[in-house]
């Protein structure tokens, strides 16, 4: 066996499963590699940069819910492509390919459970499914959300991630800012508090309605947060916009929302505010 033989032998090559890509995460804004496993146990969140990744519903619910433990509700029944759209694919067609990608029914999922003994009901919009975009379903699912609040007597906790409105749906996508807002007046009505975690990205039609009309305000550092894009803002007034304009710590200094909280602190923060806000049945029980 020659010298060389001899070192290739000797090199501890990984087993296929456990290759590069699935044992280190790239921070998308700094470049650091990141271990998998200290990326997960640090909540997606960079140790470099303090980089907040955008992560789904499955994720949230198990961080934020007592034990993991929860019950995802049902996702509500909706007319597809009720328009006939269709650009470069057919609606169907992207519906069908998010589905299988995501795993999802569509945007935004809700699920009940127990925060630090508390009941909640926890939506999560995910901008992984088409960019989290807001039409009938997700209208629909905010909805089933706040109707499951009332019906349990608990707050109603949502975490927004959009890029705005579901182009493929319409004047009928636009028609979800009315009827959230009716949802939410329900809600108040009935003496329950509905907190917003703004995430990255929050924007569009979404943060023109249901996204700021919580009780209380709150976002994830970093997050992109408004209604139009910056650069489309800029030709309009023909000004350049201060540096961080949109971002989670410019709208709290300006304020526009009430706080700013890392994702490793979310979870104690939610279950302190739910427990203040929380009826006072539900706090006896």
């Amino acid at each position: 066996m020659s010298w060389l033989s001899r070192v290739r032998s000797g090199i501890p090559f990984l087993p296929k499963r456990q290759t590069v890509e699935n044992l280190w995460h790239k921070c998308s804004k700094c470049g650091t590699m990141v271990f998998v496993k200290e990326w997960e146990e640090n909540y997606s969140v960079c140790p470099r940069c303090d980089f907040h990744d955008r992560i789904g519903p499955t994720k949230r619910f198990e961080q934020l819910f007592d034990a993991a433990e929860y019950e995802l509700l049902p996702a509500p029944e909706v007319r597809e492509d009720p328009l006939r759209f269709r650009d470069t694919k057919r609606y169907t067609d992207r519906l069908k390919t998010a589905r299988t990608a995501n795993g999802e029914r569509d945007a935004l999922v809700n699920a009940s459970g127990k925060l630090d003994g508390l009941d909640v009901i926890i939506g999560v919009q995910d901008f992984g499914f088409m960019g989290g975009s807001m039409g009938i379903a997700v209208g629909a699912a905010f909805l089933a959300g706040v109707r499951a609040a009332i019906e349990e007597n608990a707050p109603y906790i949502l975490f927004t991630a959009a890029g705005g409105a579901r182009m493929q749906e319409g004047i009928l996508s636009l028609m979800q800012m009315p009827r959230t807002t009716v949802a939410l007046a329900e809600l108040k009505e009935a003496g329950l508090p509905y907190v917003v975690v703004l995430t990255d990205p929050t924007t569009g039609g979404v943060t023109a309605s249901y996204a700021m009309l919580g009780d209380i305000q709150l976002a994830e550092p970093g997050a992109l947060i408004g209604f139009a894009g910056q650069r489309v803002i800029e030709q309009t007034i023909r000004e350049k916009l201060p540096e961080g304009f949109q971002r989670a710590e410019y709208l709290l200094e300006h304020g526009m929302i009430d706080m700013v909280v890392p994702r490793s602190q979310l979870r104690d923060k939610l279950a302190l505010l739910v427990s203040y806000l929380a009826p006072e049945s539900k706090k006896a029980a």
